[in-house]
């Protein structure tokens, strides 16, 4: 599977997943209630299913321009820390602000929620190549004539 379907389908089972655990994490780290939490577990996916599109798009094209092709797991642990990073920086205002909570308090949760995703993205993203096979921009480089 290649191209938009693979980005769609991608995002749409990673992002149900998140939502459900980003609910439960939010709920018992906060004094809110998980309909609240729930709320903000759909809006963190909004900014996650944004910044996932165009991190990733700029990730594939750095990667198909690579002499060494294909995942190792080194650079599986860098797509999913430099992603990780990223959404830090977006999530943690958004966090405090409907959580009501500090700026630090809010990094804090984010962080805890932060590590389990480091790991659930590179977990995932290995399983979903394994299902649906690596995009074009990991495969073997094109023969030249």
């Amino acid at each position: 599977m290649q191209g938009i379907k693979r980005k769609v389908v991608y995002v749409g089972v990673f992002e149900a997943i998140a939502i459900v655990v980003c609910s439960l994490g939010f709920a018992a780290l906060s004094d809110r209630g998980l309909g609240h939490a729930g709320v903000l577990s759909v809006a963190t996916s909004v900014v996650a299913v944004l910044w996932n599109f165009f991190f990733t798009m700029m990730f594939e094209a750095w990667e198909a321009r690579q002499q060494v092709r294909g995942r190792s797991v080194a650079r599986r642990m860098a797509h999913a820390a430099i992603f990780e990073a990223g959404l830090v920086l977006l999530l943690v205002p958004l966090i405090a602000w409907w959580l009501e909570v500090s700026l630090l308090r809010a990094l804090v949760m984010d962080l805890g929620l932060a590590a389990f995703f480091l790991a659930y993205t590179f977990v995932f993203n290995w399983c979903f190549d394994r299902i649906f096979g690596l995009p074009a921009s990991a495969g073997p480089a094109p023969s030249r004539p």
